[in-house]
């Protein structure tokens, strides 16, 4: 009777990838078991009886075709997306894509705001809901013309520091359209929510059908920074103004606390950047 083989899914691909990237030291799971059964991989002991795996020609190929299906079901933000997480993992900082963090702003920024309770880059099928707040109403009694908003920033990055003063938290948005782009500049409190979080905004611009950037610094008001990603690379245009942020709110922490980072380390399903110029990259304080 011929043994019936499982069919693969997500959780077989990423253990695929981890024995590649790794020494292949054995987990002795189920996953591991059915990874062989198919021949994916097979074991292999050294000289001095260690028993380690490796991939097969299989192997490979399914791990190829994962990747491959991967890029493809990216739409051009999300791929851009992650290429920015990545340069800010790889230039040493802590990164996070797909946060939901909450600002207090202005109520009268927010009096243009559309009718059905967006607000602040959330989408039209997430509208606000103010009685998630109630509880918190008292953190606003200072400032009683405020009111909470969600924020939904592409990109959100912190540096690597045990000194909250140095965290340094910047936020990218990115836009791959001109439409967009003109939209969201018609968005005064969404691009209000990402000053009040971070100590600098930048707006990273794809390439047009022609290559051609859909957007430059006179688009984009002076308080955000330019950037245009390139194929291989982040130009920047012109500078975001810096300003100092003593520590994050601990309603961000939490955010982040429940949230994973973008791995420092490149998979091979990740389109490669050049390091990221320097200048895109706050100064480390000294001390």
């Amino acid at each position: 009777m011929d043994p019936i083989l499982p069919t693969l899914n997500r959780r077989h691909h990423q253990r695929l990838r981890e024995i590649y990237r790794s020494a292949g030291w054995p987990c002795q799971d189920s996953l591991e078991v059915e990874l062989i059964a198919t021949g994916h991989v097979q074991r292999q002991r050294s000289a001095e009886g260690h028993e380690t795996l490796r991939l097969t020609d299989a192997g490979v190929r399914t791990l190829a075709q994962a990747f491959a299906r991967n890029q493809a079901a990216r739409s051009p933000h999300e791929a851009l997306v992650v290429k920015v997480a990545v340069a800010m993992a790889r230039a040493g900082r802590l990164a996070w894509r797909g946060l939901a963090l909450r600002v207090p702003l202005p109520r009268a920024l927010l009096q243009d705001a559309p009718a059905d309770g967006t607000v602040a880059g959330v989408p039209s099928d997430a509208p606000l809901q103010a009685s998630v707040f109630e509880h918190e109403a008292e953190t606003l009694q200072t400032t009683p013309d405020h009111t909470w908003c969600m924020a939904c920033p592409d990109v959100f990055s912190i540096r690597r520091s045990t000194v909250e003063a140095y965290l340094e938290p910047v936020v990218h948005e990115i836009k791959v359209s001109r439409a967009d782009l003109l939209g969201d500049l018609k968005r005064p409190a969404k691009r209000a929510a990402y000053l009040a979080m971070a100590g600098a905004c930048w707006y990273v611009l794809g390439l047009d059908a022609r290559g051609r950037p859909v957007g430059g610094p006179d688009d984009i008001p002076s308080e955000c920074g330019v950037m245009v990603a390139r194929e291989d690379r982040l130009d920047v245009l012109r500078e975001a103004p810096r300003r100092a942020m003593p520590r994050l709110p601990l309603h961000v922490w939490m955010a982040l606390a429940q949230a994973s980072p973008v791995p420092r380390d490149v998979t091979l399903e990740q389109s490669l950047l050049r390091a990221v110029p320097e200048s895109a990259i706050p100064p480390r304080p000294e001390g």
